[in-house]
């Protein structure tokens, strides 16, 4: 039967009308795409303009002179001495010298204060590492207070923050900025050092080692045991009511909110346990319960991935079931299991939440050596300095999400790595 005028352009009406709405429909979703990556672009250049600034600190050059009577040191060997010596006064000095004209105490107090307050223990540090220098008069660059720091990084991008800054001061910084003895340096207190309540002061090395120590415990206790779950699971367990009930229990697992398993850790390991708060060990367990569902899941599609004539074959030769697995099937899933626990591992090391409900929001100065000391870990330190009410923790804030950022960019490009050199295509 043949098509009349008016059904072939009743058909073409309609053609036109498809390709119209497939090609909005194709059109919105390039939209969605470009506001989403848009929109990550925008937060990503936010934090990198922030943060960038606290790689670099502010420094003043000073002539310190190392005066043993000014120390009232007597004795270098005497331990007692070296500690309770007035350090600070070097620094002091050194000011007074720079800045003879200031002569009232109120304006010697503003003076001292361009200094950081731990400009002192930079002297001792230095004095100490070669006592010749007793006696004698050295430039060094000392660190600069955060108030200090936050007008001369200002005063450099053309508006300088001056609110907290007197008269006296800003006019002690112009004479410093005119004969060039005040400079941006590298700042590797932020990278060596550990927490502190002065923000020049702070840095993320104490929260990386606390982080470290937590994914070390985390990656021994949930890989292994979620491989053999999944093992169980996958190549052993009979298929009952009570293997389905553990596979959806699993699966919903992984759906928990992670402060639920704060409060596991809290209920158990700290209450009914009594592990002390705040330690490497009690973080460590409750991110491996938490990462545990998704090991066993990862591993289990990765163990289905093996092709079944791989068994057969296996089986065929005449090897036992428990060789089948552990000699053919576990190495050949084994690519899946790792990207699954790396994957895992980068979720571990984001999550906030688990570890405050542990404690591990404690202020923590120094750098932990072994996994019984108490710690942090890099998003809680993030937020401990995004709650703080000092201008500079917001540039470390900043910089200490690029940090954690580069951690968990470099985690999933070693998953995709792993996966794209080891898995196997069949």
């Amino acid at each position: 039967m043949s098509k009349t005028p008016q059904h072939l352009e009743k058909i073409q009406r309609s053609l036109v009308r498809r390709y119209r709405a497939e090609k909005a429909f194709r059109w919105c979703g390039m939209l969605a795409v470009t506001l989403g990556l848009t929109a990550v672009l925008v937060v990503f250049a936010d934090i990198f303009m922030k943060g960038t600034g606290a790689f670099s600190a502010t420094y003043i050059a000073l002539d310190v002179t190392y005066d043993r009577e000014v120390l009232g040191i007597e004795n270098f060997a005497d331990q007692r001495q070296v500690n309770t010596a007035d350090w600070e006064a070097l620094l002091k000095t050194a000011l007074r010298k720079e800045f003879p004209d200031v002569r009232k105490r109120s304006e010697k107090r503003k003076l001292y204060a361009l200094a950081s307050n731990a400009a002192g223990y930079d002297i001792k540090d230095r004095l100490l590492a070669n006592l010749r220098l007793l006696g004698e008069t050295e430039t060094i660059w000392i660190l600069a207070d955060d108030d200090i720091d936050a007008y001369y990084k200002s005063w450099l991008g053309g508006n300088a923050y001056t609110a907290r800054l007197t008269d006296g001061q800003l006019g002690a910084l112009q004479a410093l900025i005119d004969t060039d003895r005040i400079q941006l340096h590298f700042n590797a207190n932020f990278l060596s050092r550990g927490d502190s309540r002065e923000p020049e002061q702070a840095g993320i090395k104490g929260a990386v080692v606390g982080s470290f120590m937590t994914l070390i415990l985390t990656l021994v206790l949930s890989f292994p045991i979620g491989i053999a779950a999944a093992i169980y699971l996958e190549e052993f367990a009979p298929k009952n009511a009570l293997t389905e009930f553990i596979e959806v229990n699993i699966n919903n697992l992984a759906a928990v909110p992670s402060i639920i398993f704060g409060l596991l850790g809290l209920a158990i390991f700290i209450n009914l346990f009594h592990i002390p708060r705040s330690i490497p060990i009690v973080g460590g367990l409750v991110l491996a319960v938490m990462t545990l569902p998704t090991v066993i899941i990862t591993s289990r599609a990765a163990i289905k991935s093996v092709p079944p004539s791989i068994r057969e074959a296996s089986l065929g030769m005449g090897a036992s079931r428990n060789q089948m697995v552990l000699h053919h099937v576990l190495p050949l899933a084994l690519p899946g299991m790792l990207t699954g626990a790396i994957i895992g591992m980068a979720r571990a090391l984001g999550e906030t939440a688990p570890l405050l409900m542990i404690g591990m929001v404690a202020f923590i100065v120094d750098i932990p050596r072994g996994f019984t000391d108490p710690a942090t870990v890099l998003p809680v330190q993030i937020f401990l300095w995004a709650d703080s009410p000092e201008r500079a923790f917001i540039e470390k804030t900043s910089a200490a999400i690029m940090v954690l950022l580069g951690f968990l960019v470099t985690m999933n490009m070693s998953a995709v790595w792993l996966r794209k050199r080891l898995e196997r295509r069949w």
